[in-house]
């Protein structure tokens, strides 16, 4: 599995179920990656797309403990095990997308993180795990910084080191 999610110079990646900011490129950078891929997030990440709603173009898995929780056109799952079980063997086109918790669960599974990093600061209370203190991960690839209305980003990808896989 991969992990996408684009994040500020402490990590975090979103406040009051909102992303930090909306960087047109970077979110065409998202739909052209995950285009015709799995997609897994959890409930509150899919209340924050248009209309609430699974992506379309892409096949859905939502993870939520809610038992009741319903979507038209996605796979609701409850569990890890659950959503491991339902998984292709080859997880290359399985994208995390969010959020937090999500990720937090998930990224031991993911063996690249695909991250868009916004050199600013800004109000947070939701996190990506802090890929460069961890001894499991390196970034292989800086990508060259980049200018939206005054904010510099970069894309990084991440790649979990062949000891930790």
């Amino acid at each position: 599995m991969k992990a996408i999610a684009a994040a500020d110079c402490r990590w975090a990646i979103g406040n009051k179920g909102n992303l930090l900011v909306h960087i047109p490129e970077d979110l065409e950078n998202f739909r052209a990656l995950t285009a015709g891929k799995t997609v897994v997030y959890g409930r509150k990440t899919m209340e924050t797309f248009p209309g609430g709603k699974p992506l379309q173009g892409r096949h859905n898995i939502i993870l939520t403990r809610n038992p009741r929780f319903e979507a038209e056109n996605a796979v609701i799952v409850h569990s890890i095990d659950e959503l491991l079980r339902i998984l292709p063997e080859n997880t290359d086109d399985v994208w995390v997308i969010g959020g937090g918790m999500v990720y937090s669960e998930l990224l031991p599974y993911c063996d690249t993180a695909v991250i868009t990093r916004v050199e600013a600061e800004f109000a947070a209370d939701a996190w990506f795990p802090d890929l460069d203190s961890s001894p499991e991960w390196q970034c292989t690839e800086r990508g060259e910084n980049r200018m939206y209305e005054g904010l510099v980003y970069h894309y990084d990808i991440y790649e979990r080191s062949e000891q930790h896989r």
